[in-house]
C-alpha cells in the first residue's frame, strides 16, 4: 500500500503530466538517474504511475558513468537489475575534461552540466526516446529562478517541458510540482542506495548554495516565501515587464502608439530614478 508522502508525490506528478503533456501514447521515456535521490525516486514514481495510465509509455533508465574516482560502478546497475527496469550505463570521461579545464578552487558545475547534457542528449536519439526526464524539484526551479535574476539579468526558471534548442530533444520534469522535502522522505521510506555526488557536491563557494540559503532564511520567517516564488512562475503579468518582444507579440502597446513627447526626452536622458520627467 502506497503511503501518504507517495500518494502526494504521485498526485502532484500525475498533475504536471496532464497540465503540460509530459506523458503520451507510446513514449519511450529516458529516465536520467544520476544515483541521488531526485533521480531514484523519479524513476520508482514514474513506474508507478504509467501503470495507471490508460496508454502505453516505455522508461529506460540512464546513468552517465563520468569516471568520477571512487564512484561505485556497482550500484546503479545492481539496483536496476533488482528492480526490473530497462537500462543502460553509458561511460564517459568528463571528470578528467573539467577538472583539467576548471581552475582549482572554481566551481565545475556548469561545465559539467554542459558536458552532461550533450551526452545525454545524444545518447536519447540513439535509443529512440521520444522524451528525456530529469529529476529536477521545486527547489530546483525557484533556485533558477533566482539564480538567473541575480547573475544573468533574466527572468527564467525550469519549464516542466522544453525541446532542446537542437530541436532533437523534449525534456521533461515530472517531479516540478513536488516539494524536495517530501522527496528526501519518500527516499528515506523506500531505502534507495543513494551516492553522493563528490564533484560538485562538496564544494562550498556554489552560488546555487548561497540561493537554498536565502531562500531558507526567508522561508524560515515566512512559510509562504518557497510556495509564492514558485506561484509567480505561474502568475506573469506581461502588462507590468519591459521585454519589448513580449510586449509586442501580447500587443500591450499597440493602441498607445508611438509618444513623440516621451522619446524625446529618453533621448536627453532627462529622467529620473523613479522615471518621471524633471522638467514637470
Amino acid at each position: 500500500m502506497a503511503s501518504r508522502v507517495e500518494k502526494k508525490l504521485l498526485n502532484l506528478m500525475g498533475r504536471a503530466s496532464k497540465e503540460f503533456a509530459l506523458l503520451e501514447p507510446n513514449d519511450r521515456v529516458m529516465v536520467c538517474v544520476s544515483g541521488g535521490k531526485d533521480s531514484f525516486a523519479m524513476l520508482n514514481l514514474l513506474r508507478t504511475l504509467i501503470r495507471r495510465l490508460p496508454f502505453s509509455v516505455e522508461l529506460i533508465a540512464v546513468n552517465l558513468d563520468q569516471k568520477q574516482p571512487g564512484f561505485p560502478v556497482e550500484v546503479l546497475p545492481n539496483y536496476f537489475e533488482a528492480e526490473g527496469y530497462d537500462y543502460r550505463v553509458i561511460e564517459r570521461d568528463t571528470y578528467s575534461v573539467v577538472t583539467d579545464k576548471i581552475e582549482e578552487g572554481k566551481t565545475y558545475c556548469s561545465l559539467c552540466s554542459r558536458l552532461r547534457r550533450g551526452i545525454l542528449y545524444s545518447v536519447a536519439v540513439e535509443l529512440g526516446c521520444t522524451k528525456i526526464a530529469l529529476g529536477h524539484h521545486r527547489e530546483d526551479a525557484i533556485e533558477t529562478l533566482l539564480l538567473n535574476l541575480f547573475y544573468s539579468g533574466q527572468i527564467k526558471a525550469m519549464p516542466p517541458r522544453l525541446r532542446s534548442d537542437d530541436g532533437r530533444n523534449v525534456v521533461i520534469r515530472p517531479l516540478i510540482y513536488c516539494a524536495e522535502a517530501d522527496i528526501a522522505a519518500f527516499a528515506e521510506e523506500q531505502a534507495f542506495p543513494i551516492i553522493p555526488c563528490n564533484l560538485c557536491g562538496s564544494q562550498e563557494n556554489l552560488k546555487r548554495k548561497q540561493v537554498r540559503q536565502l531562500i531558507e532564511t526567508l522561508h524560515a520567517d515566512n512559510d509562504k516565501v518557497k510556495g509564492n516564488l514558485f506561484a509567480s512562475l505561474s502568475h506573469v503579468r506581461a502588462t507590468h515587464l519591459m521585454d519589448p518582444l513580449l510586449r509586442s507579440v501580447m500587443g500591450l502597446d499597440d493602441a498607445r502608439g508611438r509618444d513623440e513627447g516621451l522619446d524625446a526626452i529618453g533621448a536627453s536622458g532627462d529622467i529620473d530614478d523613479c522615471g518621471l520627467s524633471l522638467h514637470g
